[in-house]
């Protein structure tokens, strides 16, 4: 069933797909077709799209201003940020403790560095893509322009995997194609499912009352709305936002 809402789903993108955008493909196919001929002779690299040049590309910064999502460089290896904390040695000073995670093997190593210490960044690709479906653990993506389509585990997208929405526009952030992380929209749509009860004996009605969504989670919502109400919520910190209508 989920194969089948996913067909017609990528039926519709195909149909949407406007006249100027495959123009658009076409002239850029073109273009490098005609620099790769001209250089061919000479020896010369084919051209590469503009984010492969940039992506390998790395800044130096101090280690207190890498934060988790990053990829940095460190003795020839690839890293991706998955903690980071300030910590203070008394008088030896302060320092840096990165959670990280080695891109090409997946281990997780702990480093720590001097809170001036210089560490190279390494700039990523972020792509868009249109959610189609979740099934098993699995998010099944497509690109809606060159219609590539991909699977990526759903603990890419972390503790926002619960907000997932078919047709939902996502980002990927890749390094040498490889999926790093995942994120969405920082505003949902969700339905209230049930409002908790107030505790008997009150005499004042409480501001917020607790909530669960129809994506699982509860959240902290005005005393005043009710079950099937359709609200925004803030994806990072599980907020409400307002009333959707």
């Amino acid at each position: 069933m989920r194969a089948l809402e996913a067909s017609r789903r990528l039926s519709r993108l195909f149909t949407s797909a406007s006249y100027s955008g495959l123009e658009l493909l076409s002239s850029l196919d073109c273009h490098i077709s005609s620099t790769a001929a001209a250089a061919g002779n000479s020896g010369a690299p084919q051209l590469r799209l503009p984010w492969s040049a940039t992506q390998r590309r790395g800044v130096k910064v101090n280690a207190s201003h890498v934060k988790p999502g990053n990829v940095i460089q460190k003795t020839g290896k690839i890293y991706q940020v998955l903690e980071s904390e300030h910590k203070q040695r008394g008088r030896g000073g302060a320092m840096m403790q990165l959670e990280l995670r080695d891109v090409d093997t997946g281990n997780k190593v702990s480093l720590r560095f001097g809170t001036e210490e210089a560490v190279e960044r390494v700039f990523v690709q972020e792509k868009a893509f249109t959610l189609l479906y979740t099934e098993h653990e699995v998010a099944y993506l497509i690109e809606s322009n060159t219609f590539e389509q991909v699977e990526v585990p759903l603990d890419l997208f972390g503790k926002a995997a619960a907000y997932l929405k078919d047709e939902m526009k996502v980002t990927l952030q890749l390094y040498d194609g490889k999926p790093l992380s995942a994120s969405i929209p920082k505003r949902s749509t969700c339905t209230i499912k049930e409002v908790h009860a107030n505790v008997k004996g009150q005499t004042v009605t409480p501001r917020y009352t607790r909530a669960l969504l129809d994506n699982g989670l509860t959240i902290l919502v005005p005393s005043y709305l009710q079950s099937g109400e359709v609200i925004f919520v803030n994806t990072e910190d599980d907020s409400y936002i307002g009333r959707a209508k």
